[in-house]
């Protein structure tokens, strides 16, 4: 029997998933529609029951799904879209073409901007024109059958969410986003995900499979092929991971194994145990809108029930990275900036932050870590906020306490002058953006993976080197790089000595760091 036909693609979400192929279709605009779809009123009415749908959805669902449902909301009762959409009514469309021509225009504008986050934000703004569509036309968007692999050129947010993903299942995208919500979703509930497979032929029931560690996708013509033998996997090691992820390197090295997260809920599922605490919060991900972003007291409650989880294992907040590709909903200007440059031009959102942060740390081991710094005054500048609110809180009779401040290091000039961030506590290493501005190619655009492995010699030569210039504070990887089994040894060699990685990827980075010797060679007998 002929072996299956690998197609290669980009992993979005680790994992790996087969069954039978659902191709998704795109709803499309009726061309003829009941004479009473013709005004005003209804397209208000199908946006009112657009929004009650999505309310529907976000009942009983994680604080991070429910932002994303709420972002969608907000978009849907910004009225500037509904007064587009009278403007062509006035013109004489169809209510149902006038909605899609406005949004489509949305649509467009995003596709075409350079950044990668506003790109990826394409498909949110697709979802709500197809919810609000369907209302228009009568034709609701069908779930797919439960344990399929889900193929198409995207996904919406609100169908990932609406599917019953516990007898598993997968997803293969034409085109898609790294960055984008469904990926983001996917890796927090640990669904196998592929993007950028490019479109491909498979007929609807055909097993196929989806490898979102190696980034493939599996064409198979029969059931049986589709098993965990067709994607060559190692055995999953047997090594215990009630370690409180204290690890030892073959050769008796210690190297400590944390976690990333995006929202509290997030940890639910982790036994703290296995952990050497929380290596990355991204804040930005459980803050999702400029509402959310002056509320005091809903972050002190983020932080505090992560601190709460870890028991005094560490808990590394980072500051919100937003501005430029990742827009806070609410906030449109300065979208030139993002991460420390957008919080120190706007003070009062890095303020309400701080004192949520502050007063989060009186409750256990919290670090707090800074976005996209480039320079040593970024860090001073945050660190003087800090101080500021500090002294106001205690003069309002409120405990807090200044915890360790340190940065991410996700730009090159940074990482040069590594020795220059005086007042910078640790350094935590984020390959991700790193490497984009490495090599000069956004993250979404077809050629990075291509260049990224070209230039991974070029980007460990950095690490190696930023390393060297720490000068023995305390440092780690949060990046994608982090969690690749096949980079560990690498990974070792440059002096890393602290990996934080998605949840799902624990125990093959667990695995790979107990079979190597610090030197990132492989131990005797491997």
């Amino acid at each position: 029997m002929a072996a299956p036909l690998r197609l290669k693609a980009t992993g979005a979400s680790p994992g790996v998933a087969s069954g039978p192929a659902y191709i998704a279709e795109p709803l499309a605009a009726a061309a003829s529609l009941p004479s009473s779809v013709s005004d005003h009123a209804e397209l208000a009415d199908a946006i009112k029951t657009a929004i009650r749908e999505l309310q529907d959805l976000a009942t009983g669902t994680d604080p991070e799904s429910r932002d994303i449902i709420e972002f969608q909301i907000e978009v849907l009762q910004d009225p500037t879209l509904a007064e587009m959409a009278d403007a062509r009514i006035d013109q004489g469309e169809n209510v149902a073409f006038a909605w899609v021509g406005t949004l489509d225009g949305y649509i467009r504008e995003l596709e075409c901007s350079a950044e990668d986050q506003l790109r990826a934000r394409a498909v949110d703004i697709l979802d709500i024109k197809n919810r609000v569509l369907s209302v228009l036309t009568g034709t609701p968007v069908d779930d797919f059958p439960a344990g399929s692999i889900y193929v198409g050129k995207d996904m919406e947010p609100s169908r990932f969410l609406a599917h019953d993903w516990s007898a598993g299942g997968g997803i293969a995208l034409y085109a898609g986003s790294a960055v984008g919500h469904v990926a983001l979703l996917a890796r927090s509930r640990s669904v196998p995900m592929v993007i950028g497979a490019g479109r491909f032929a498979t007929e609807a029931g055909q097993h196929i499979g989806v490898d979102g560690d190696s980034g493939l996708v599996i064409l198979q013509t029969a059931k049986e092929m589709a098993t965990p033998a067709q994607f060559d996997h190692p055995v999953t090691s047997t090594v215990s991971t009630v370690d409180n992820g204290d690890l030892r390197t073959a050769d008796g090295s210690q190297v400590l194994l944390s976690i990333n997260v995006n929202a509290p809920d997030d940890v639910d599922a982790i036994p703290a145990a296995t952990t050497a605490g929380i290596g990355l919060m991204r804040s930005e991900f459980a803050v999702m809108s400029l509402g959310d972003a002056a509320n005091e007291e809903k972050q002190f409650a983020i932080y505090r029930r992560l601190l709460d989880w870890a028991d005094g294992r560490s808990v590394t907040i980072r500051m919100l990275d937003i501005g430029g590709d990742k827009p806070l909903s609410g906030l449109t200007e300065m979208s030139s900036l993002r991460g420390i440059r957008l919080l120190l031009a706007r003070p009062e959102i890095a303020r309400v932050q701080a004192r949520a942060l502050l007063r989060a740390a009186v409750f256990g081991n919290l670090r707090i870590m800074l976005p996209m710094v480039t320079v040593p005054s970024d860090v001073e500048d945050i660190r003087q906020i800090y101080r500021e609110e500090s002294s106001e809180l205690a003069r309002r009779g409120m405990l807090n306490r200044i915890p360790p401040i340190g940065m991410m290091v996700e730009v090159p000039a940074a990482a040069l002058m590594l020795d220059a961030f005086e007042s910078a506590d640790f350094f935590s290493f984020g390959t991700n953006d790193l490497a984009q501005y490495l090599v000069a190619s956004p993250r979404e655009d077809a050629d990075f993976a291509l260049y990224q492995a070209q230039a991974v010699p070029a980007l460990l030569r950095l690490l190696t080197q930023a390393v060297k210039l720490a000068g023995g504070k305390p440092l780690s990887i949060c990046g994608d790089m982090a969690a690749d089994p096949s980079r560990t040894a690498d990974l070792l060699a440059a002096g890393i000595r602290h990996f934080s990685v998605a949840p799902a990827r624990l125990p093959a980075i667990r695995s790979a760091i107990v079979g190597l010797n610090a030197d990132g060679t492989k131990a005797a007998g491997e």
